[in-house]
């Protein structure tokens, strides 16, 4: 599963992205997921991927990014400020299961 997240760039996206690394293999899945800043994502989101999550710092961005999400035919949600933490990892997994095409 490729998963796609867009946030300001900062040091606190790769700490969500290790978290949800080490929780796909932790349950037994593949994923590939990938940070990317507000720059670089609506062309990044056209490149086959499964599930977009949307960093909570970037909300007020949201309909742009659904609007480019859905022109590539991809799921888009916000993550809950309570899963933007390493812990929070399990209850995003359990968000983009239900969400990815």
């Amino acid at each position: 599963m490729k998963v796609l997240m867009v946030c300001s760039g900062g040091m606190s996206s790769s700490i969500i992205v290790k978290a949800l690394k080490k929780e796909a293999e932790k349950q037994g899945m593949d994923m590939d997921i990938k940070a990317v800043g507000t720059g670089e994502f609506a062309e990044e989101v056209k490149n086959d991927y499964n599930y977009v999550l949307v960093a909570p710092q970037v909300k007020h961005r949201f309909k742009e990014y659904k609007e480019a999400s859905d022109e590539a035919n991809v799921p888009c949600e916000l993550i809950p400020p309570r899963g933007y933490t390493p812990i929070g990892a399990p209850g995003l997994m359990k968000q983009i299961k239900a969400g990815a095409k």
